[in-house]
């Protein structure tokens, strides 16, 4: 909702279903020719070794390896990876080391190694996010180094001394729930720059011309757009307005596109504002700059997608809307959209940590695998919102998962407070304000 201090009445997905989430399908072959890596046991975790950081433990993956990866929990195998002289950098090390994911730790590897950099993700044409070869290609990328305050584990971070009084803010009794809306496209880094007219916030957009396919989904597409075909629903035919999110991701130069208010008309692209991240970096926007979220962070990083769900774990923090933030922010966030000066109304990238003894027992896998991430890396106050929300991708593979949700409150979670050394490092990468 941007700099508006209103809040805008967006669509409540969770009234839609309230039916029992079912099994996720089994992923369909991937057409492109991936090496699957051999299933390993776990090694127990022993206390031998001083040194060790107890992984977490993200249960049995929902499904058969995505193609490239490895399931989750190869407590040996991980370190045996991180012993590496050109993984010089120990919190670099001990992220991936906690996350206890194969697939990311190679990924990482490719990164920094220019010799493993093997099979980097090759998209010819665009691919829409609810593909097996979307599926592919999004299981091997990195997004953001993995330092970033995105990728931290932050089970052992600190209790915020207001967390209470913030909790109590947001409503104690309020239930979690989800958004099926943020949908994407992944483009090749030949796809046609196109001008997009920005209309709300041109002096805090990054200029074009921008990767836009003709294909882009809009927010909320398609599952809870049926009837209309996507170029009616690019056009906003029917007149139902709201946010209109469009995320566009390059996974070859990592490049990201996201844009607000998105529209398309007989002259062309619209929209409120349009945004740049570069997914290789920890480069935040510039001080008291938006986004398309209202945060002046990234939405696609905190999109909850289907292949992190097939494998049973998702390494990265997601993004949660509230109905009262304050006027003010912190990292990663670049930007508030409040007047309110309650000190114990959350601010816009505060940081929210489901306790870690919260049960987990009852719910399905898919939901289980949230949760964990939820325990571990948490969730940023992103946006202002109806109601308390995750975003999960319009998937139709994905079960409908706000019943379950719904019986997590918010006085299950805890603020954390960001270790003041990450708050440093991340204002060194603060973009110039260009203003």
């Amino acid at each position: 909702m941007l700099a508006s201090t209103a809040i805008a009445e967006p669509v409540d997905y969770s009234s839609l279903t309230n039916a029992p989430a079912k099994p996720l399908e089994p992923l369909q072959p991937s057409p492109l020719n991936l090496r699957t890596l051999p299933a390993l046991a776990p090694a127990p975790v022993t206390a031998n070794d001083p040194n060790d950081i107890p992984p977490t433990t993200p249960g049995p993956a929902l499904l058969r390896p995505l193609p490239g990866s490895q399931p989750a929990n190869d407590y040996q195998r991980v370190r045996d990876m991180l012993r590496r002289p050109t993984l010089t950098d120990h919190l670099i090390q001990e992220s991936l080391f906690r996350s206890q994911d194969v697939a990311r730790v190679e990924r990482v590897l490719s990164q920094i190694d220019p010799d493993k950099d093997e099979d980097s993700p090759q998209v010819e044409e665009p691919i829409m996010f609810d593909t097996p070869e979307a599926d592919a290609v999004l299981s091997r990328i990195q997004v953001f180094p993995p330092d970033n305050l995105w990728n931290q584990n932050i089970l052992a971070w600190p209790v915020d001394p207001s967390s209470a009084a913030i909790i109590e803010a947001l409503g104690a009794g309020t239930p979690l729930t989800c958004n099926y809306d943020m949908g994407f496209v992944l483009v090749p880094p030949t796809q046609e720059r196109v001008p997009v007219k920005i209309v709300e916030f041109p002096k805090e957009s990054d200029p074009g011309p921008y990767p836009i396919p003709d294909n882009t989904p809009i927010e909320g597409w398609p599952i809870y757009h049926q009837g209309l075909t996507l170029a009616e629903h690019q056009a906003d035919k029917l007149g139902q307005g709201g946010d209109r999110h469009a995320i566009v991701l390059d996974p070859s130069s990592m490049m990201l596109y996201e844009f607000y208010h998105t529209r398309r008309t007989p002259r062309g692209w619209q929209a409120g504002q349009a945004s740049i991240f570069n997914l290789r970096t920890n480069r935040l926007r510039p001080d008291g700059w938006t986004s398309a979220d209202a945060a002046g962070l990234p939405i696609f990083p905190a999109v909850v997608r289907y292949d992190e769900l097939s494998r049973g774990v998702i390494n990265h923090a997601l993004r949660v809307t509230v109905r009262r933030t304050r006027r003010a922010y912190v990292a990663p966030a670049t930007h508030y959209a409040s007047r309110e000066k309650h000190l114990y109304l959350p601010r816009m990238g505060e940081r929210l940590r489901l306790r870690a003894d919260f049960p987990l027992s009852g719910f399905s896998q898919a939901a289980q695998t949230i949760l964990r991430a939820l325990k571990t890396h948490g969730m940023f106050v992103a946006d202002n919102g109806r109601i308390f929300a995750i975003s999960i991708a319009p998937d139709a593979r994905i079960p409908m998962l706000q019943s379950e949700l719904k019986r997590v409150k918010a006085t299950d979670f805890e603020v954390v407070a960001t270790p003041p050394e990450l708050l440093q490092r991340a204002a060194a990468t603060q973009s110039v304000n260009k203003q």
